[in-house]
């Protein structure tokens, strides 16, 4: 039960297009299409702002080291 043969495949193939129509699956192909191709731009644009980001040097304030206590705030 498993194995289908190619012949199987092609007769799904036929009335899934008799059901739906030619015109109907190339509309919903290029909308997949455009969706994938959406995301992969998405992709390329978020790699390109990340890199500039990650190489920049952190810069330092001052070089100075602050040392502060810390202590509890009691309610007045």
């Amino acid at each position: 039960m498993g194995s289908f043969s190619i012949w199987h495949w092609l007769i799904v193939l036929v009335i899934v297009m008799l059901v739906f129509g030619t015109k109907k699956l190339r509309n919903v192909g290029q909308d997949l299409g455009g969706a994938v191709k959406g995301f992969k731009d998405g992709m390329k644009e978020a790699n390109a702002t990340a890199e500039p980001e990650a190489a920049k040097p952190q810069q330092q304030v001052g070089g100075q080291t602050i040392d502060v206590e810390v202590s509890e705030k009691t309610k007045s």
